[in-house]
């Protein structure tokens, strides 16, 4: 589990494409007591690491992630969110996540406000039922509340020490975003689709 309090930013080395699965190297801001096989956000996706060299990490990524998510836009030199795995007593910042990515958006618009950035972001249609003015979302892995809401986009609003943090402050208009909806919000839903579907 993750928390979408993005811990730093990590770099990746370099992409191996095998047949059957793509191998990042990427290195992490800290790798401080990781072992492999330990669970890491990457973007918002939940990897395993399957070795560790330095602050080095490789991950394995299969053909199914590499479409439903933007990692396979991922070269040497890219920029990814990091956030290592949520430890029992670890303070629960943001939201509880499972790195598992629902779909992908796009950056519409990027608006300079004051010393922050607002994002506009585009989703497929079948997301919109998700989203709502000041609900939760996660975007490449960060926990973001949700700003105004029209058609097949939303807003949300950066603060300074989110832009210092994460990758959205290099973000430009075209970028593909990982898009997650907390579990909450999915049963709420589907209970409620549910519920009028049997009512007629």
């Amino acid at each position: 589990m993750f928390t979408g309090i993005v811990q730093g930013i990590g770099t990746v080395r370099s992409v191996t494409k095998g047949a059957a699965v793509w191998t990042f190297a990427i290195e992490l801001p800290d790798t401080n007591g990781l072992q492999r096989g330990a669970s890491v956000a990457v973007h918002g996706v939940c990897l395993t690491a399957t070795d560790i060299v330095g602050s080095c990490v490789h991950f394995d990524v299969i053909p199914e992630t590499l479409e439903r998510t933007t990692l396979s836009s991922l070269e040497a030199g890219s920029e990814v969110n990091i956030e290592r795995s949520l430890k029992m007593g670890d303070e629960l910042g943001g939201h509880l996540l499972s790195g598992h990515i629902m779909a992908t958006g796009t950056v519409e618009q990027r608006t300079a406000v004051g010393e922050g950035v607002d994002l506009q972001i585009g989703v497929p249609a079948d997301m919109m039922k998700y989203i709502n003015e000041k609900g939760y979302i996660a975007l490449n892995g960060a926990s973001l509340t949700v700003g105004t809401v029209i058609d097949r986009t939303f807003t949300v609003h950066l603060i300074p020490e989110t832009l210092r943090l994460t990758t959205f402050g290099s973000a430009q208009v075209g970028d593909g975003i990982n898009i997650e909806i907390d579990a909450m919000t999915q049963t709420v839903v589907a209970t409620v689709e549910r519920i009028l579907k049997q009512d007629g």
